[in-house]
């Protein structure tokens, strides 16, 4: 039986949580939209990419909740909603709306919000979203054009986009123990929150949160949630899943499409290292322009065994273009 179903928001963070899953042990399938068919036996977890993070709230529910469906059919045992670290969703956003429609459908009264991944510098205290040493709405993320992250509190921003009340599952609790975070989470259900925000300063309070976890029929979070429940899924040797998601051999691409800050800093850091292209973004929307597109990295992709194209855009550039792209391409507003 299939042990834990990710819907995930977006294609990179299913990427993300893929490789947390499989690296803690649980062999893993990632598949980009709702699958038909069966997936093999041998497998523990699967992973549904979807591009739900800033579509109309309506699609974002309707895709999350087929793929809830495809899921249940598969058999498993416990569902992951998966989103960013940084929560990536404003009052008008779509974190709280899927999460109350996978709640209905799949009859629980409770959840958790878990969006910590210390590793990385995304850390939760007394319900409070720090990006490495930064407030949530002091990072880099209170300029991101789509979703700007003004607010840091996150029972706040659950209850501005969700049906109920929000509580906090603090760090004192997690360094008491996991009794003492099951006691917590039932205390808050009792009176009458529909949901609690998890603290996570430490992979430790990750691993209490899966064991706290573990029977959960949905939990919501980003990829650091998944290291505590994996562990405690995790029945083979956590080796042979690494294997097993190893790449086949020959040449690869890597391919980065945000311009956010952080990813800025990481494709500068490759670019000193490794081979590397920077796409045209004023060409990306003049078909005329493609063919020079692609004999500008061609020519030296067949020599190298893996290469990164990506955008890399400042912040001022970035809003004028995807301005620009939205007006000119896509005809449509782009949701919060």
């Amino acid at each position: 039986m299939i042990k834990i179903g990710v819907i995930a928001d977006d294609f990179t963070g299913a990427t993300d949580i893929a490789s947390f899953l499989v690296e803690n042990g649980l062999p893993t399938v990632q598949i980009n939209g709702v699958p038909t068919g069966k997936m093999p036996e041998a497998i523990d977890a699967l992973v549904i990419s979807l591009k739900t993070r800033s579509c109309p709230v309506v699609e974002a529910t309707q895709q999350s909740l087929a793929a809830l469906s495809w899921l249940q059919q598969q058999g498993c045992k416990q569902i992951y909603f998966k989103y960013c670290s940084t929560f990536d969703s404003t009052a008008k956003g779509n974190i709280g709306p899927v999460t109350d429609a996978l709640m209905d459908a799949l009859d629980t009264p409770f959840t958790v919000f878990s969006p910590a991944l210390p590793v990385n510098g995304r850390t939760v205290y007394q319900g409070y979203l720090f990006v490495m040493n930064q407030l949530l709405a002091e990072s880099g993320m209170r300029h991101h054009p789509v979703n700007p992250m003004t607010d840091s509190y996150l029972p706040r921003l659950v209850e501005a986009q969700s049906t109920g009340r929000c509580g906090v599952v603090s760090a004192h609790v997690f360094e008491q123990g996991v009794d003492a975070v099951r006691q917590e989470l039932a205390r808050l259900q009792q009176e009458g929150y529909r949901y609690a925000v998890l603290d996570a300063l430490t992979e430790h309070h990750l691993e209490i949160q899966g064991e706290a976890l573990r029977d959960a029929p949905l939990v919501t979070g980003g990829s650091g949630l998944a290291i505590g429940l994996a562990r405690q899924w995790a029945q083979e040797n956590g080796n042979q899943a690494r294997e097993a998601g190893h790449p086949l051999a020959g040449r690869g691409v890597v391919l980065s499409g945000s311009c956010s800050q952080m990813t800025n800093r990481q494709v500068a850091h490759y670019r000193q290292i490794a081979p590397a292209v920077k796409l045209m973004w004023h060409a990306a929307s003049q078909p005329k322009l493609w063919p020079l597109m692609h004999t500008n990295w061609q020519s030296g992709f067949w020599a190298r065994k893996v290469y990164l194209l990506h955008w890399f855009l400042p912040p001022p550039a970035l809003t004028h273009w995807q301005q620009f792209n939205s007006n000119t391409v896509h005809k449509k507003p782009v949701r919060q």
